[in-house]
């Protein structure tokens, strides 16, 4: 028998026999013939702002969770229903708020206010089932006295080991209790028509600090799985891929063949539904085709964005089109001789910008001088009759929470843009100025901004940003 596909997504183990996937990925599962599931959305809440004591997500976090639970809803019904084994581990409730899109305005002028309206989420929301859960720990558990036979054999392995973190509502199908007041921590939900199962298990600790090694390499140290992570994995395959296999035997329904769906076999009441669905799935087919053009509506007006997080390519790309907004004239620029990451000008004048992006280093020396020969190549060029004016653009510690970034340049690097005439330009700070001209026409502000650029020898400063772009209270649905 052919060795069985497996997925894990949301947590990761130490086999090659499962393909990991992150939770927030589109990945479809129907390629795989058991997928394990862990809800946790922790890495979503992460630097979130807070609202009535939980984590309030900014609006794009907000689309991003919902749309992945929403995914993961799906793709989990289907898998049940095409007869897969989808085995769910159960951690703590995670519970936050998310924008709704919908916003209040109060005020005028510089006293005007944006209101955005928040509700309430948790992770549970990917799971298709009425679950109710509550939060609760503990590790006194006991198979249900019904329907529990199809996870007795993984019981018997990982039942010591498991810790329910959350208690289900007493009407789910039950296949664990807790062994004090009967409390449902597990439950079996079977597919009606075929022999597909969801399994909600307590959860399990994948990531037990002993199943971790460090290693000793050239440039440092490295953490690895150990033998204990391994036999961890060998044993959890091995228990679902029996309780896959149990799930085949305990079928009660035989799969429908394929000559016995043909339409002479139809019965008029399948005739009715199956036109009625047809309809139903050219309006999904509408929909999905606007969500897809809104979606990448969404991801270009998300674009300047980069300039917080991004290096290389996509980095320069965003300060292209932040320089854009700000009114210069700006572009890429490649030859047979030279290439330059920004090539702008405007009537404050003509700039030629390097950019680097490091993910957890200042901005060193060394751009400098690759800027210095830049604006040499740039001056040999036929057109071009004077010098222009360098610009560093930098993006230093970049996966980290802007407040929390050190000094963007090295003291040796704001040393030498003193004596070049360089301007040092951080690349959020860029970021707040191209978002308030993006909601806002103000081209005198823009155009202080510009000479800022211009005429700036060392860190750039820009302008303070006009009260009217300062926004955002928030507000419970």
């Amino acid at each position: 028998m052919a060795k069985k596909k497996i997925i894990s997504v949301g947590f990761d183990i130490a086999s090659f026999d499962v393909e990991y996937c992150d939770f927030d990925s589109e990945q479809s599962l129907l390629d795989w013939d058991i997928i394990l599931f862990r809800p946790s959305v922790y890495n979503f809440m992460s630097y979130s702002d807070t609202y009535k004591g939980k984590p309030s997500l900014s609006d794009n976090r907000s689309f991003r969770l919902k749309e992945r639970c929403e995914h993961w809803r799906r793709e989990i019904k289907d898998n049940v229903e095409a007869g897969k084994c989808v085995v769910i581990f159960l951690p703590e409730l995670e519970q936050m708020y998310i924008a709704t899109g919908d916003k209040k305005y109060s005020g005028t002028g510089r006293n005007r206010q944006t209101t955005r309206i928040v509700t309430e989420y948790d992770n549970y929301q990917c799971i298709p089932a009425n679950l109710h859960p509550v939060n609760r720990k503990g590790k006194a558990i006991k198979l249900a006295p019904k329907k529990s036979e199809l996870i007795a054999t993984y019981w018997a392995e990982f039942g010591a080991s498991s810790e329910y973190k959350v208690i289900l509502d007493d009407d789910v199908p039950a296949s664990l209790l807790t062994k004090h007041g009967d409390k449902v921590v597990g439950a079996i939900f079977k597919s009606g028509a075929r022999n597909g199962a969801m399994i909600l298990l307590p959860d399990l600790n994948f990531d037990d600090e002993s199943f971790y090694e460090e290693i000793e390499l050239e440039d440092g140290v490295e953490e690895r799985w150990n033998d204990k992570a391994n036999q961890f994995a060998s044993r959890l395959v091995k228990c679902v891929s029996s309780l896959n296999s149990s799930l085949r035997n305990d079928a009660e329904l035989t799969p429908e063949p394929d000559w016995a769906t043909a339409n002479v076999y139809n019965l008029d009441k399948e005739v009715k539904l199956i036109a009625s669905l047809s309809k139903v799935e050219e309006k999904i087919e509408d929909l999905q085709s606007k969500k897809d053009s809104l979606m990448s509506d969404l991801r270009d007006a998300g674009k300047l964005r980069a300039l917080l997080y991004e290096t290389g390519k996509p980095l320069e790309f965003a300060i292209i089109d932040a320089l854009k907004i700000l009114g210069f004239k700006a572009d890429n620029y490649e030859d047979d001789k030279s290439e330059f990451d920004a090539v702008f000008e405007s009537k404050e004048g003509r700039l030629v910008g390097e950019a680097e992006g490091k993910d957890n280093k200042a901005i060193n020396v060394t751009k400098l001088r690759q800027l210095a020969l830049n604006i040499h190549e740039d001056l040999e060029r036929e057109d071009v009759k004077a010098p222009a004016k360098g610009v560093l653009f930098g993006n230093p510690y970049r996966l980290l929470p802007v407040e929390d970034r050190e000094d963007p340049f090295t003291d040796k690097c704001k040393t030498a843009a003193q004596t070049s005439s360089t301007a040092l330009l951080f690349t959020p700070d860029l970021f707040d100025v191209v978002r308030y001209l993006s909601n806002h026409s103000d081209a005198a502000y823009a155009r202080k901004c510009r000479k800022a650029i211009a005429t700036t020898t060392g860190r750039v400063v820009f302008p303070k940003i006009p009260e009217k772009g300062r926004e955002h209270e928030q507000i419970a649905e």
